[in-house]
């Protein structure tokens, strides 16, 4: 088949050009570095040269992450990548995140942007992109939940550098307010304990002054 393919070929450039296969191709061999030669005068060689990388724009270098320490949810939410000179943080676990060389995955725009600035610990277990799971709590997941919830801790742990933690809130404020209920509990206890007797020194007080009358009026008597 082959053979009979290059026996028409041959034949079909005899017949065309009158020339032998050969002498054909050699032909047409020097034709094309004629053309290369001659392109090569009316083109600058910048168009030639491989471009290197140099000429392709370079991302910015990400700065180096910086330590938060301890901060509250609320202060967390500041670094979700609406400020692109901020860093993009995110938590699992109570554990914050610098995730700013991921900002396509994590920034706005991403797949995951829901998750930036959150502790999103809840809803990263369950997969989920509901508002009410962006939460730290991870109360009442099942074991598969809390094994995907591992995973991707030790991705984090990893892939990124931790910069901080999340305040937790121990409820203080619930303890401080409990000693004044108590005081004041405590005030009107001792209020209503301290009446009767004020009532019965007040009583004896009276009964001593009108005592103290009657005998001073049966001594003018």
């Amino acid at each position: 088949m082959v053979v009979e393919l290059w026996e028409t070929v041959k034949e079909t450039i005899t017949a065309y050009t009158g020339l032998s296969p050969a002498a054909f191709f050699t032909v047409l061999a020097l034709a094309f570095a004629v053309y290369q030669v001659v392109s090569g005068f009316f083109v600058s060689p910048e168009e030639h040269r491989p471009r290197s990388t140099e000429d392709y724009p370079q991302p910015e270098p990400l700065p180096p992450p910086v330590q938060l320490g301890e901060i509250t949810e609320e202060e967390l939410k500041q670094y979700d990548g609406s400020d692109s000179k901020k860093p993009l943080l995110m938590a699992i676990k109570g554990q914050i995140y610098d995730v700013s060389q991921s900002r396509m995955f994590y920034g706005p725009g991403g797949p995951y942007a829901l998750f930036a600035g959150k502790d999103a610990s809840r809803a990263l277990a369950k997969m989920s992109f509901e508002e009410s799971d962006l939460t730290g709590d991870i109360s009442g997941l099942g074991p598969f939940e809390l094994d995907a919830l591992q995973d991707w801790e030790y991705k984090f742990m990893s892939k990124y550098v931790k910069v901080g933690t999340i305040q937790k809130n121990d409820g203080e404020g619930k303890e401080s307010a409990e000693p004044s209920t108590n005081t004041g509990e405590e005030a009107s206890a001792a209020a209503h304990e301290e009446t009767p007797r004020s009532v019965e020194e007040k009583t004896e007080e009276a009964t001593e002054k009108k005592d103290v009358a009657n005998g001073d009026a049966a001594k003018e008597e």
